[in-house]
């Protein structure tokens, strides 16, 4: 009934005719089962900035971050991670947020999460929060639908809703105790 298509296929090439090439290289025709789905787009790794790194300035970017060093500055990113021997002073602005090292300056993600070996000095403004025992946080707590926006007149924040968090608005001295 159905016979394949031989138009786009290079074939043999006749005695004194160039070999046929498909016009893009790119360009398979899907055929039987030779047909694949397009690879999709990988992510980039997150970038890192190493131990002996000290940068004074803003960073921005749409990926991810992962800091060891010591920045001044503010930084904004899709997935922040802060290395136990890290220090930022300067706001970090994220979606996700993993604090191991220290902090001094806001935090502001949808998810925010304070490991056990965090120390935060400032407002954290958050959707949602996780404070592991043992971490260090001076500052106050308040959750926003949307922490990202950087209007912080926003007086919509709930009370409650995220369990270990501190009310609204509410200024907040913690040491967790260890185990």
């Amino acid at each position: 009934m159905f016979s394949k298509s031989r138009i786009n296929e290079p074939g043999p090439a006749k005695e004194g005719e160039a070999p046929k090439v498909p016009e893009s290289s790119s360009y398979a025709p899907a055929t039987g089962s030779d047909a694949r789905p397009a690879a999709p787009k990988s992510k980039p790794p997150a970038s890192v900035l190493s131990s002996d790194l000290t940068i004074t300035g803003n960073l921005k970017t749409t990926g991810d971050v992962q800091v060891e060093g010591t920045i001044e500055g503010d930084i904004r990113a899709h997935l922040l991670t802060v290395g136990e021997g890290a220090t930022i002073r300067g706001e970090c602005v994220a979606d996700d947020v993993v604090v191991n090292g220290r902090i001094v300056g806001r935090v502001r993600g949808l998810k925010v999460r304070l490991t056990s070996t965090a120390r935060v000095e400032g407002d954290i403004i958050h959707k949602t929060i996780a404070i592991e025992s043992g971490a260090h946080f001076e500052g106050s707590v308040q959750r926003q639908e949307d922490p990202l926006n950087s209007g912080t007149s926003g007086g919509s924040a709930k009370r409650g809703g995220s369990a270990g968090a501190a009310p609204a608005n509410t200024s907040a001295k913690a040491e967790a105790n260890e185990a």
